[in-house]
């Protein structure tokens, strides 16, 4: 009863300190308390927190975790795996509503938010692609690659078909590197070389190609390599 007791007025004080004074004011172990006391009601989730982060190194990278990962820290079943797994959903849906809908020129620093939070902690590559009306506006956002720590297949030619069925006016490229390296690779410059030309005679604008990495992003169009 005692040990109920504590863990009970240990997780009004955590809420009373959200309360008062946001979220930066706690650990990432603490925001990830928090999260766990719905999907673990009646055990001193503490611990199982400081784990996830020791292992997955913060918030983001337990996010990103597989469930097959997640599930061999103690303590966490297969069940709070997958409310772990909704952490992430949110903040893409989060991220993606900041730019959904509205010119990415004008809002670039939102739109290289949400791709962050879609790859940053991803383990292996992803090539997606953002597709843009005439008014550069987001319509669509397209996983059209998927591969292993430092590779994902990406046919030019299905870009340009996927584009013509959203119809699409223009393209950003968005990949990352699970390497932590955002620099470029030579595959990269010459695959979005032969993308961007593959485009023109269809009048499809290809506005840039963001590499995200851990800690940095890089941009063709900033770096002139398109």
């Amino acid at each position: 009863m005692r040990d109920a007791a504590h863990h009970n007025g240990h997780r009004q004080r955590l809420r009373e300190k959200l309360t008062l004074a946001g979220g930066d004011a706690l650990h990432d172990y603490e925001l990830l308390e928090l999260y766990l006391f719905r999907a673990i009601p009646r055990r001193d989730v503490k611990p199982i927190a400081k784990d996830l982060i020791h292992r997955f190194g913060d918030l983001g990278g337990v996010a990103a975790a597989p469930v097959e990962q997640l599930v061999t820290v103690k303590g966490v079943s297969e069940k709070t795996a997958a409310e772990l797994k909704l952490i992430q959903a949110l903040s893409e849906r989060l991220a993606r509503e900041q730019v959904i809908g509205r010119p990415v020129i004008s809002s670039w620093s939102a739109l290289v938010g949400y791709c962050r939070t879609a790859l940053q902690h991803a383990r292996t590559e992803q090539f997606r692609v953002l597709f843009l009306d005439r008014k550069n506006r987001l319509i669509a956002d397209e996983i059209l690659g998927r591969g292993t720590i430092d590779h994902a297949p990406v046919y030019p030619r299905e870009v340009v078909k996927r584009a013509l069925a959203r119809e699409a006016s223009a393209l950003i490229l968005v990949h990352n590197h699970p390497s932590g390296d955002a620099t470029p690779s030579q595959t990269d410059i010459e695959m979005t070389k032969t993308l961007a030309e593959v485009c023109q005679p269809f009048d499809i604008v290809l506005h840039d190609h963001l590499v995200i990495a851990r800690e940095n992003t890089a941009s063709f169009k900033t770096l002139g390599l398109l």
